[in-house]
């Protein structure tokens, strides 16, 4: 029997998702209606589908769920957070401008500023080789990595999903549609992995791209800028607070050092809301 399923379609910094509010109506996702939804000639079209729904812990306001373009789940998506933030407080779902979000991999912090932005924490980095994951013999700064015929020096971290930064001369000219699907099925990530394209402007700016897993490149990447940040700091190439220009606009990225939480401010914007059949 058909389905009436209301939606919110937003975008942080061109990063576009289907929001759905699970607390108030019941839906059953599959890969394949996640799929269909996605699709941009078929469905609604997105990056990726965001779920809202009650905790099921004690200690936060909401449980948020994301589903890349091709219907597999993840643990984590930074722009999406910003776009979550947005749709709970304009469905009237929290009156609370910070909350307690609970995702695949823990609690998430995001605050609504009274500019309109909303800010992250998106947690400490991960950079054991077990907890991106990656298979390497012990951590390290950067990496070097076998890709066809060349081979690249990446930094591998986790900021609750993996990536893999490389810091490159020109990202106009970087080879991210060739190399990118490359990257993200390397077999040395074995859940896949977000290739970043980072060019260093100066000690307080890069321009970035991103090949995302499951998705493909993106106006912009939360957790890639992100992971970058935090790749540049690390190397001594990078200090905070660092603005990240993706084609999408900026995010400002904050970060303390080892440890420490990774702070990130950006827009999010509701374009438009509706109803699909399914």
């Amino acid at each position: 029997m058909p389905m009436n399923l209301k939606f919110t379609k937003m975008q942080g910094l061109g990063n576009d998702f289907v929001v759905i509010d699970a607390v108030r109506q019941r839906i059953t996702l599959t890969p394949e209606l996640v799929r269909r939804m996605a699709d941009r000639h078929f469905g609604i079209g997105c990056d990726q589908l965001l779920v809202v729904e009650p905790p099921t812990r004690a200690d936060a306001d909401f449980r948020y769920r994301i589903f890349n373009a091709d219907g597999g789940e993840v643990e984590q998506c930074g722009n999406g957070a910003r776009c979550f933030v947005r749709f709970v407080h304009e469905q009237g779902l929290t009156g609370k401008s910070k909350i307690r979000v609970e995702t695949a991999r823990g609690i998430i912090l995001p605050r609504l500023e009274d500019n309109g932005e909303v800010t992250v924490d998106m947690g400490a980095p991960r950079f054991l080789p077990a907890e991106i994951p990656f298979v390497a013999d012990a951590p390290a700064l950067t990496y070097a990595l076998q890709v066809k015929n060349a081979t690249i020096e990446i930094s591998a971290l986790s900021m609750g999903n993996p990536h893999a930064v490389q810091v490159v001369a020109d990202i106009d000219t970087s080879l991210v549609a060739e190399q990118g699907p490359l990257i993200e099925r390397h077999e040395r990530f074995p859940q896949r992995v977000n290739a970043g394209y980072m060019q260093i402007v100066d000690e307080h700016r890069i321009r970035l791209r991103v090949f995302e897993r499951g998705a493909g490149e993106t106006l912009a990447c939360g957790t890639g800028a992100c992971a970058a940040a935090v790749a540049g700091i690390r190397l001594g190439k990078l200090i905070s607070p660092i603005t990240v220009v993706m084609r999408g606009g900026e995010l400002v990225i904050r970060w303390a050092g080892e440890g420490a939480p990774v702070m990130m401010t950006g827009p999010a914007t509701t374009v438009f809301e509706g109803t699909i059949t399914l």
